[in-house]
């Protein structure tokens, strides 16, 4: 008879959309077809995400993010992974940053800190909010930021012309001085016709690299799909280079498929096509 192996158990920090594929709508099922119990700490619920469906009716559950968490403080919940993403005020990065602060040793705290995009922070993204995102990441063992966000946690200008790879090296090594053992920079264009995620190792001061075609296309919340593979292979325990790759391969398979099923950009990428269920 094979022995069960115990399920890791995540607390995903993150907002719900109804429609398009982003954030807890992505999280929730990925991390549970990698055997991942993943139990959301819901920061806002919104008919649709942001990007392409016109006005959004929106539901800000901040006032509940502390109540939520201190019962499942008294109920004596352990989590191996607290998962932060999006966060929508000054109020919650202080939440977030409490609760990271706070938790056990051997807790991994993996913090997404989704900031911006294309060069720029997102519209509602205040100075005061980047700032508190600094000080989360401080708190975090593992940041998976984007180009434009790993240049607003390091307070520097975005580069107009692509990295090289010294130049990221040189980046990582800025962002793990915040405080995080391991950092990734997603989405870098370091080699002709690939793009690259690239990672640090603070403890043995090694770097990781996996990279993969640059397709022609671009959908909302492959950043939530990346850093949700990420979190599950490193939970499940794999290493960091295996996480890596698997998360970069995965989110190249599913925005080809998509692509390939001219499905409309703002629904996302069809990852539920290449979800299976795991034998037990």
């Amino acid at each position: 008879m094979n022995e069960i192996r115990p399920v890791p158990r995540v607390a995903a920090i993150h907002d719900l959309s109804g429609v398009g594929r982003c954030s807890l709508s992505v999280i929730l099922p990925v991390l549970s077809a990698m055997g991942v119990q993943v139990c959301p700490l819901t920061t806002a619920l919104l008919s649709t995400h942001t990007g392409g469906f016109g006005e959004v009716d929106f539901v800000d559950l901040t006032d509940h993010i502390e109540p939520f968490y201190a019962h499942w403080q008294r109920e004596g919940l352990h989590f191996d992974c607290l998962y932060s993403g999006f966060l929508g005020s000054e109020r919650q990065i202080g939440m977030v940053e409490q609760m990271l602060a706070a938790a056990p040793a051997g807790t991994l705290r993996l913090v997404d800190p989704v900031m911006g995009d294309g060069g720029k922070p997102y519209r509602t993204y205040t100075g005061a909010m980047c700032a508190g995102m600094r000080r989360l990441v401080m708190r975090a063992d593992v940041i998976t930021p984007n180009l434009t966000e790993a240049c607003l946690l390091l307070e520097r200008p975005y580069p107009q012309a692509p990295l090289t790879r010294r130049d990221a090296e040189e980046m990582l090594l800025e962002l793990c001085a915040l405080g995080p053992t391991k950092a990734v920079i997603t989405g870098l264009c370091l080699h002709e016709g690939q793009l690259t995620n690239l990672g640090l190792d603070q403890f043995s001061q090694t770097f990781f690299e996996s990279s993969c075609e640059q397709l022609p296309a671009h959908y909302p919340g492959t950043g939530d799909l990346f850093t949700a593979l990420l979190t599950g292979a490193l939970v499940t325990g794999s290493g960091f280079q295996a996480a890596l790759d698997l998360a970069t391969g995965y989110v190249h398979r599913a925005i080809r498929l998509t692509a390939q099923a001219d499905t409309p950009p703002r629904e996302g990428v069809l990852f539920e096509k290449l979800l299976t269920l795991r034998p037990l």
